[in-house]
């Protein structure tokens, strides 16, 4: 950048504003470097300190600097838009359980007093007491069968506790997210005779029906719209790192928790966990030429490989370590994504995602047709521009009020789609991100988020498509909250019961479901209330737009 200022050259204003440009970028540049610099070298002393036995930095917020450049990327108070608040009476969504009738004493009122009625209060309130049941059994005993009789139990009893302690128990920890230790306080104040070890047991021993429960939550909730949202998060099993990846629509919320976040793991997760399968057809050698892998390799695949038939994972790995034992690290899991994508496609025993919304992380690239990139995701992008110079913090805001302007009319035309505004939206996208303003880090994002046009504008093509992954932002959001109370699961057990009921607590609320009610009905095995999957199925208005099932 330097060789490109001569003062001895500047013979006008024009040559005078140009080098000064320069000179203001390079000054920017230097102080992103700067504050990237001063933040290693922090880093390094902390981790040199933690070598000699002592204490690193600690980690204690800074005070708010009003005047100064922002380190907040949230875009909340561009998008907020003023509402008017309006309070609504709740009697009427509350369920009375008793009624009790309050009289006047009647030595004070006057002779001429006539009753006129009732004037009803309301108030809401909750009895927790210990309901512990001796069941005297009959029992019977037959000689000639050598056989004992006894009377059953009511459905729901099993072990030592009954279906209220239980519920109780993954209500607070799945969704109060409250700990295993407080879990077991709460409980011997109230009376009940109960050990950490047994608690541990009631929070992750409920897996058969509820698991089932799982797997068709999500089946139902890939056929319930045209696109699907995903986000992952970190997680951690027994002290080691793991991915919870977060697949959701409006009427459901999923959760697996996996060692990996690649494209492998996408697929499976988009599978529901089944057993991953492999094909060679004309989708796997395209994606195979734009990994750009070497014609020799895509050659050996053509004429050694079964084409168009599905393999099994352990068949396709051997067969490549067999015919293919030189394919590098990355070449390997090029082919094997190719070839599992192009299964996920053609198989036809699980419903297909056409559409993706997500961020632009590459793990997402390619697995599904369409993939429609989260607005506001690209937004905090330019929020984590701090420039020193005032000239550049207007230019920045600047440009961020038109970003939230155009992102508006997105959302305005949604409501009502109109071919020719159509259009107009497209070329003011083409005008906007063609702006130049001087300031090169700016520019340079602004190029960026040209470049995805097509991923940001798939709402023009399909106007039901989100313009955010709020949704799947909003379901990490409740993974992290109950990771920073519970750290993460010790065990395999551990890791599907989290799966299980994060899934299923964040589905009823969804679709409106009380989650007491249901973990209540299900352990006690009264079985009357609808499963979620048919809740979802039920949400279906129109078919005929979704993926491809079974």
């Amino acid at each position: 950048m330097f060789k490109n200022i001569d003062p001895d050259k500047i013979g006008d204003l024009e040559g005078a504003k140009i080098a000064i440009r320069l000179l203001l970028n390079v000054i920017e540049d230097f102080q992103s470097q700067i504050l990237r610099l001063k933040e290693e070298i922090q880093q390094l002393r902390d981790e040199n300190n933690r070598l000699k036995g002592e204490q690193g930095r600690p980690d204690v917020l800074k005070n708010k600097d009003t005047n100064g450049p922002s380190s907040d990327i949230s875009s909340e108070k561009e998008r907020k838009k003023p509402s008017v608040w309006k309070k609504s009476s709740k009697n009427e969504e509350i369920h009375i359980t008793r009624k009790k009738k309050l009289t006047v004493d009647k030595t004070l009122l006057p002779q001429d007093a006539e009753f006129k009625g009732y004037d009803n209060v309301i108030f809401q309130d909750i009895i927790i007491q210990l309901d512990n049941v001796c069941f005297q059994r009959e029992k019977f005993y037959s000689p000639s069968l050598k056989k004992t009789f006894l009377a059953p139990l009511p459905s729901g009893y099993t072990g030592q506790f009954g279906p209220g302690i239980k519920s109780y128990v993954i209500i607070q920890y799945y969704i109060c997210n409250v700990s295993e230790a407080k879990i077991l306080e709460s409980l011997r104040y109230c009376g009940v005779k109960i050990s950490a070890g047994q608690i541990d047991k009631l929070i992750h021993d409920h897996k058969g029906e509820f698991q089932k429960e799982r797997a068709e939550i999500l089946r139902e909730g890939l056929k319930s719209t045209s696109y699907q949202h995903y986000d992952d998060t970190g997680t951690r099993v027994n002290g080691k790192n793991r991915y919870c990846h977060i697949l959701c629509n409006p009427f459901f919320t999923y959760y697996s928790t996996c060692p990996r976040k690649d494209r492998l793991t996408v697929i499976d997760v988009l599978m529901g966990g089944q057993k991953r399968t492999y094909l060679l057809d004309a989708l796997a050698y395209t994606i195979l030429e734009g990994f750009k892998i070497p014609a020799t390799v895509v050659r050996t695949l053509e004429s050694e490989f079964p084409q168009f038939q599905f393999m099994t994972d352990e068949d396709f790995l051997s067969r490549l370590a067999l015919l293919l034992p030189n394919l590098g690290p990355q070449q390997k899991t090029r082919v094997l994504e190719a070839g599992a994508i192009a299964a996920y496609h053609a198989q036809t025993g699980f419903p297909i995602v056409k559409m993706l919304i997500c961020d632009d992380a590459p793990q997402f690239k390619i697995v599904t047709s369409k993939r429609s990139l989260c607005w506001v995701h690209e937004g905090r992008h330019y929020k984590k521009l701090q420039p020193c110079l005032e000239i550049h913090r207007t230019a920045l805001d600047g440009f961020i009020k038109k970003f939230w302007e155009y992102y508006d009319k997105l959302l305005s035309w949604q409501q009502n789609p109109e071919v020719l505004q159509r259009e107009s939206l497209e070329i003011e996208f083409e005008k906007l991100f063609a702006t130049k303003t001087g300031y090169d880090q700016l520019d340079d994002r602004i190029k960026k988020t040209q470049d995805k046009k097509v991923n940001l504008l798939q709402v023009l093509d399909q106007a039901e498509t989100p313009l955010n992954n709020n949704p799947a932002e909003l379901g990490a959001r409740a993974r992290v909250r109950k990771r920073d109370v519970s750290f993460g699961p010790r065990s395999e057990e551990g890791v599907a019961a989290w799966d299980i009921f994060m899934t299923l607590a964040e589905t009823a609320k969804k679709l409106d479901v009380s989650f007491w009610g249901y973990i209540f009905d299900r352990i006690s095995g009264t079985n009357k209330m609808v499963k979620l999957s048919d809740l979802i199925a039920g949400q279906r208005s129109d078919p005929g737009f979704l993926v491809n099932s079974s």
